[in-house]
């Protein structure tokens, strides 16, 4: 008796034990969480939650079934073939009537402005009009006050109004458009300029985050293998930047490269040239810019990592026959793709939203993706198309990093 009752002691000691672990360990995962609660909340709401309803406003937009209310719902039932019936017209004019005295004929017209270009006074003007009239037929009623209403470009443009969600945005972001009979084509030459644009925020990425590379990896390189008080004076010259903004930096290149500015007066005054040049609102003048605000991303990383390279690698290359350049390529290089992949990476991934420096320094043919974003967003309140034109920019960069994953791996990148 007395053994049973020493294990069952005993059991129950070690039962107790592992629930007192068992709390324990909750504790410390509760007081972990609520560790990183506020870091989770700032990401959700901060990141999280932005992009999501950027994607989410590139393909919903509920302002003609709100506003038009009777014409959808007569819509819905309209196969497209021919022009709509009476009631679809006496649906229409109920819908201005009320916008008319609602004071939105103007969102309307501005929401069927976006496919169909001019269209905005037409439908005022058709609302005005309609608020007067008491009586049918509305058919010819509605065609008599504007001849908008006997183009079935108008009706399908309505009839993709039916839906909440919508593919117009995205479509216009990669230069396609519905036809009049609502099949998607190309968008005509005039019109279509998004994907140069596209491509030009990729083109000048690019060049910003080569040339970053050629300047900043001598420097890195020279940083990493100068004596510690030297390293120490240059690393602050390339820090020194970062004590102002971007606005500032850009303000200055802006007066250095204008037409009467310090670098035109001293080639002049040198000789070198005879008139002054263009390097101000051209892409030569975006580029210098974007280099210098860039160069430090690019170098630091880099620089961290050279840092870390032991110099008995290519002494023991050297040693063992091997010249200055290939013991630099075979031995040196490979050590440092770690740093220049992650400093190339961050700087394209940056260069890529860029807007206060083209939209200062560069020409009409120099804005990238973000200055139409923008302008969308606070001129045009086309807050669709600003949504579709980030979604774009998004899915390229995705892309883009989904590429380098699969090239270099992402897992190779350290920044020290």
């Amino acid at each position: 008796m007395a053994t049973i009752a020493t294990q069952f002691t005993s059991t129950s000691g070690s039962g107790l034990l592992r629930l007192r672990l068992k709390r324990v360990e909750r504790r410390r995962k509760v007081s972990a969480f609520a560790l990183i609660l506020p870091l989770l909340l700032f990401n959700l709401i901060g990141f999280v939650f932005p992009i999501g309803r950027m994607m989410f406003n590139s393909v919903h937009d509920d302002t003609l079934l709100n506003l038009m209310p009777k014409t959808m719902a007569a819509l819905s039932r309209w196969d497209g073939k021919e022009l709509p019936d009476e009631a679809t017209y006496a649906a229409l004019a109920a819908d201005l009537k009320h916008s008319w005295s609602r004071r939105t004929a103007a969102e309307i017209g501005k929401r069927i402005n976006y496919q169909l270009p001019g269209a905005r006074s037409q439908v005022m003007s058709s609302a005005r009009q309609a608020h007067l009239l008491s009586t049918g037929p509305y058919k010819a009623a509605m065609i008599k006050i504007n001849p908008l209403w006997e183009q079935k470009s108008i009706w399908h443009t309505l009839k993709r109004g039916t839906s909440q969600y919508i593919s117009e945005y995205l479509l216009r972001s990669v230069d396609f458009q519905y036809t009049g009979e609502g099949k998607i084509v190309a968008s005509p030459p005039e019109t279509a300029i998004y994907r140069n644009i596209l491509l030009r925020t990729l083109g000048i990425s690019v060049a910003v985050t080569a040339a970053t590379l050629v300047l900043g990896f001598p420097v890195a390189n020279l940083l990493a293998t100068l004596p510690l008080k030297m390293s120490n004076l240059l690393m602050f010259m390339v820090l020194l930047p970062f004590w102002t903004s971007v606005l500032v930096r850009t303000t200055a290149w802006a007066v250095l490269l204008q037409q009467h500015g310090v670098i035109n007066d001293t080639l002049m005054a040198l000789h070198v040239i005879s008139q002054p040049a263009e390097l101000i609102y051209n892409r030569i003048g975006t580029l210098v810019a974007m280099i210098h605000i860039q160069l430090p991303f690019t170098l630091l990383p880099i620089y961290s990592v050279m840092k870390n390279i032991s110099p008995s690698y290519v002494r023991a290359a050297r040693s063992l026959g091997a010249g200055p350049f290939y013991a630099f390529w075979k031995v040196y290089l490979p050590q440092t793709l770690p740093g220049i992949s992650a400093g190339c990476l961050l700087t394209f991934i940056l260069c890529l939203g860029y807007y206060i420096t083209p939209a200062l320094v560069g020409g009409p043919t120099d804005q990238m993706i973000s200055y139409f974003v923008a302008r969308y967003t606070n001129q045009e309140l086309n807050w669709g198309m600003a949504s579709a034109l980030g979604v774009i920019l998004l899915s390229a960069t995705l892309l883009l990093y989904y590429v380098f994953n699969k090239v270099t791996g992402v897992d190779r990148i350290k920044l020290g």
